[in-house]
């Protein structure tokens, strides 16, 4: 039987997932959070004709002909605004983010003036200069962050300018992470014969964490279908249960028999890619079930490759899918039936990301993984390519 390609494996777990129902948070605990609503101006910015630069408010037509003698008739400055009015032959000392006073139209700066008791002699101005309009930036009811955008710096402070104490975000996706297996322990245990240190749930809860979900360390399942079902059970609450292991064909693989005995309905279990073939997916009512394969180079790229665009979809994140062009530094062979995600390093030349594979694409390799920056997407049956043919890359820059 042909197994299932990645692109079909891909529509089939992210089929149907709809973005999650949103929530009211607070400004400050914002970051990193998707907008579920678009968001408009509370105000305008600036709220009045401001001040660009430190100096003298006046106006125009006293300072056509320099230098021009203007009286000193008071100060405006930023939170304490000049309340009268600039007559003809008048000006009034000005501060940056000051409002402009009622009759002036334009701004001389300090450096182009002369100060003497009581009045200011302008040597050079040009007409309306040095002054932020009333609603330059934007105006009240202006629609300025759209929905499905993630919440960065830039975002946050246009956020807070628009007069927005909180946000109406999506609720973050719970992922369960639950690994399997008597050999696997904790990281920090001293280790017996036969044992290894489960790793892939540290990756994958910082995996999910960047991509604005929130983990939920379920433990390690011995390999009996009561103990998987007993730390399944207390994930039940999750959106998306994700298992580590457990999905081959051995005889001791019980994650899906396990699960099924819980009302798994088994959607696939193997799909044309490497690293990654044994990948199991299914629903448990309303959550969805992820089996990730125990190896932990396998098990991460299928967490980029397949969790991500589950997380992005209950987000309803407006992100692509990460997917970039890059040039190849050195020559790759032909690939084989399997869409391969080579493991590789770039740098930049003249602008353009030039990616090099890891001379060993061994998936049992985490310290090589780590030191990758990038995977190269190799689709199945792709000829091979010289140095210079353009190949597509997801950045391992989470």
């Amino acid at each position: 039987m042909a197994l299932l390609s990645v692109t079909e494996a891909l529509a089939r777990v992210t089929e149907g997932l709809v973005p999650l129902d949103a929530e009211r948070v607070p400004l400050g605990e914002c970051r990193g959070r998707v907008l579920a609503d678009d968001l408009a101006a509370c105000l305008t910015q600036p709220p009045f004709d401001a001040s660009a630069m430190d100096g003298y408010a006046v106006r125009a037509e006293d300072v056509a002909v320099l230098p021009a003698t203007l009286r000193l008739i008071g100060e405006s400055s930023a939170g304490s605004g000049y309340d009268g009015e600039v007559a003809p032959g008048e000006a009034v000392r000005i501060f940056t983010g000051a409002p402009v006073p009622k009759g002036a139209d334009t701004v001389v700066i300090q450096e182009d003036t002369d100060a003497a008791p009581g009045v200011v002699i302008v040597k050079e101005a040009a007409p309306h200069r040095h002054i932020r309009p009333r609603g330059q930036d934007f105006t009240v009811g202006e629609v300025l962050l759209r929905a499905g955008v993630r919440l960065g710096p830039r975002e946050l402070m246009l956020a807070a300018a628009m007069n927005h104490a909180e946000l109406p975000v999506r609720r973050k996706p719970k992922v369960a992470i639950l690994a399997t297996g008597d050999e696997v322990v904790p990281p920090g245990t001293e280790l017996a014969r036969d044992q290894v240190v489960s790793s892939v749930p540290a990756g994958l809860a910082a995996l999910i964490e960047a991509k604005g979900g929130e983990p939920m360390s379920l433990g390690i399942a011995k390999d009996t279908a009561e103990s998987l079902i007993t730390l399944a059970r207390t994930g039940s609450a999750a959106d998306i249960l994700v298992t580590i292991g457990g999905a081959s064909v051995g005889e001791r693989d019980l994650v899906s028999a396990a699960l099924r005995s819980e009302g798994l309905e088994l959607d696939f279990w193997k799909i044309a890619m490497r690293p990654g073939k044994p990948l199991l997916y299914g629903r448990l009512g309303p959550q969805r079930v992820l089996g990730l394969p125990g190896n932990p180079v396998s098990a991460l790229i299928c967490g980029l490759v397949f969790l991500v665009p589950m997380l992005h979809r209950l987000l309803g994140l407006r992100e692509g899918d990460g997917h970039v062009d890059a040039t190849l530094g050195q020559a790759v062979e032909a690939n084989g039936p399997r869409q391969h995600y080579m493991r590789a390093t770039s740098q930049w030349e003249t602008g353009e990301r030039s990616v090099t594979p890891l001379p060993v694409q061994d998936s049992s390799l985490m310290a090589d993984f780590a030191r990758a920056d990038c995977l190269i997407v190799r689709p199945p049956d792709a000829p091979a390519l010289a140095p210079g043919a353009r190949v597509t890359i997801i950045p391992l820059d989470v």
